[in-house]
């Protein structure tokens, strides 16, 4: 036989060698896993009241001084009752190291959730706002940390996420745990980009169903009485919650260059957040929000007695810092709520308060999303100072709402 024919038996003997031989003279040598052999794993058959088929074989990892090292690995397939028969299990087993076995296949960056939690926070988290940064942090440390700190990143199966969403429904509400697997899911996005995993263990993932909201909301007749009973600065710090619907950090961080009353609205574009200020919640948070002619009256008179601070607030302290919320609750809305005998809420109902008078109004959903700072589709009143006819409309109407004297009905309750 001819040295030619010789090498063409070779080749169809050994496809895989002679394939990985292509790719070598093709110059991909480095890139190809320094495995010795082709893996076909090892099976084994344990337990005692529920048998199990148990996968064993190697892989190489990468490890942080960039060196490879090849380490055992094992794990349950599945059940006997799932697996039959040995040659099932080896089955499944193949579709297992597909992978390890492919051509291409490189070792991947080895590290515990623990320690991919340590780099995704010094390198990731500190990109975001402190107030996510404080929220993800809390929840890393409190809750994913004791459930896969000593877990490899790329042994973290669905049904273990799963098994996690289901035990935290004792503890935590439907929201709280569908912010707990979104921190995860953020996690796990990076943790892909760098190549710690591959897989996606959220695929088929059921989320607890978030409840009837039994959020507090004040009545327009509370936000009345409430407004009427105020002395100043909580008179108009209070009218323009009720009107505008702004997160209180919002309205916290307000500067008076942002009341454009000429227009009649304020502009929203910064937040305070543990007496810092920073941006709003999200891209769709900077917008303009129209007010009532009564309110901008109000205003041009709050402005006359407003005495300017260094950052030039609408309402801030004597040393010109921030008003801090928690205190204004505690010291000034308590007190008056309890005076007039309405139930305790926080700030927020105010913003819940003017999303319920919208929806008795009848106000157009995407104006009701605008104003609140949700998600809206005019996204280009995002870059522009010009007020909305709708926008103006639903202030007039909340400037009647909130006065002793409504004059007559500029959005009919039936108008859509």
């Amino acid at each position: 036989m001819s040295e030619r024919r010789k090498i063409g038996a070779s080749r169809e003997a050994y496809p895989i060698l002679a394939s990985e031989a292509a790719l070598r003279s093709a110059g991909h040598s480095g890139d190809l896993m320094a495995r010795k052999r082709f893996q076909r794993g090892t099976l084994r058959l344990r337990g005692k009241r529920q048998k199990v088929w148990v996968a064993m074989w190697r892989e190489d990892v990468l490890l942080t001084d960039g060196s490879t090292h090849r380490i055992r690995k094992s794990e349950v397939l599945g059940t006997l009752k799932e697996y039959k028969t040995k040659r099932l299990a080896e089955r499944a087993l193949e579709q297992r190291l597909a992978e390890v076995n492919s051509l291409t296949y490189k070792p991947r960056p080895t590290a515990t959730f623990r320690e991919f939690a340590v780099k995704w926070q010094k390198d990731v988290l500190t990109q975001f706002k402190p107030s996510t940064g404080t929220a993800d942090r809390s929840r890393i440390r409190m809750h994913l940390l004791p459930q896969f700190g000593d877990l490899c990143m790329k042994d973290i199966s669905a049904q273990q996420i799963q098994a996690m969403v289901a035990s935290k429904q004792r503890d935590l509400s439907a929201k709280s745990i569908r912010n707990l697997v979104a921190t995860l899911r953020m996690m796990w996005a990076q943790a892909r980009a760098w190549g710690y995993t591959q897989h996606d263990p959220f695929f088929g993932l059921v989320l607890p169903e978030r409840g009837l909201l039994n959020e507090r909301f004040l009545s327009l007749d509370e936000m009345k009485r409430l407004i009427d009973a105020a002395p100043e600065p909580y008179k108009t710090y209070y009218w323009i919650l009720a009107e505008t619907g702004v997160r209180v950090g919002e309205i916290g961080a307000l500067p008076v260059s942002n009341l454009l009353l000429d227009q009649g609205a304020v502009k929203i574009a910064q937040s305070v957040w543990h007496g810092k200020i920073q941006t709003v919640k999200s891209i769709k948070g900077n917008r303009l929000c129209e007010v009532s002619p009564q309110l901008v009256v109000h205003l041009r008179e709050y402005l006359r007695s407003w005495r300017p601070n260094q950052l030039g607030l609408l309402f801030a302290t004597s040393n010109g810092t921030p008003w801090d919320t928690d205190v204004v609750r505690k010291r000034k809305l308590y007190p008056l709520l309890a005076k007039l005998g309405i139930e305790r809420c926080g700030f927020h109902a105010f913003r819940h308060g003017n999303e319920t008078v919208m929806d008795q109004e009848s106000v157009p959903m995407a104006v009701r999303q605008s104003r609140l700072g949700h998600s809206d589709a005019r996204t280009t009143m995002l870059y522009t100072h010009v007020a909305s006819e709708d926008g103006r409309k639903i202030a007039a109407r909340f400037g009647e709402l909130l006065t002793s004297s409504p004059t007559a009905v500029i959005m009919p309750a039936g108008n859509a």
